[in-house]
């Protein structure tokens, strides 16, 4: 069975009240693929403005979740109040949570079962650093993140990987269509090995990383790239045109 082609938009920490109601009325008009999973990420203050504009059948995340239910812990925000306030997605292990906030690959695995186990799907990031690439240890660096999450979750079915190499995010870089296939095609066979050949199968692995209008068709085009995880080009027109890339 074909995996349904999945578009993420990961605002990041952009946008305001009117630039989020202005992309959310694009898409509200745009003529989408009706084959296309699309999911949105504002950042936290604009979600349930988000959700409350936007039409039914495209989905909103949050860009973080904690990995406790409640309790005291300032500026965080659960899984459980993610789903009461009609929230269903949240993308974790962002290279920028990884680096900048120094989220290691436990805590992002905590997360990430704390999201399932609250009944909300994961966009879960991984993804090397042009030192990394240089050196030839892109596939151990991403399956050694992955293999944090398989440790804690046995069922990957709510579960979408986004491969963003580092050096390819917010730079203009971005990996050839051939080293994108090749990781996306190593993160399949080690998810066959290590979660189940069900698993291997059915989950969808994006690609993010300076992904725009111009180079997605090719990208697209690709066995093993089942959609985008956008970052800047979600803030534009032109994410309609990513959004479309698999059925143009």
């Amino acid at each position: 069975m074909a995996r349904q082609f999945f578009i993420g938009g990961n605002f990041k920490m952009n946008g305001s009240i009117e630039s989020i109601k202005k992309i959310v009325q694009n898409l509200n008009d745009a003529k989408l693929d009706p084959n296309a999973e699309v999911v949105i990420a504002p950042p936290a203050l604009y979600l349930l403005l988000t959700r409350e504009h936007l039409r039914k059948g495209i989905e909103v995340a949050a860009q973080n979740v904690y990995d406790k239910p409640n309790g005291a812990f300032t500026g965080e925000i659960s899984a459980e109040q993610l789903k009461d306030s009609g929230i269903t997605w949240t993308i974790l292990g962002h290279s920028e949570r990884r680096t900048i906030l120094q989220e290691d690959d436990a805590f992002i695995a905590n997360k990430t079962k704390a999201a399932l186990d609250g009944g909300i799907s994961v966009i879960l990031c991984c993804g090397e650093s042009l030192e990394q690439r240089e050196a030839g240890t892109t596939v151990d660096v991403v399956t050694k993140q992955l293999k944090a999450v398989a440790d804690k979750v046995k069922d990957w079915s709510k579960i979408v990987v986004a491969y963003e190499p580092i050096w390819a995010i917010g730079t203009g870089k971005v990996a050839t269509t051939e080293q994108a296939q090749e990781v996306h095609a190593a993160i399949r066979e080690w998810l066959k090995k290590e979660v189940s050949s069900e698993a291997a199968e059915k989950t969808r692995i994006l690609y993010g990383g300076s992904v725009n209008e111009k180079n997605c068709g090719e990208l697209a085009k690709q066995a093993d790239i089942d959609g985008f995880l956008v970052g800047g080009a979600s803030l534009k027109p032109a994410f309609v045109d990513i959004i479309n890339a698999n059925s143009a």
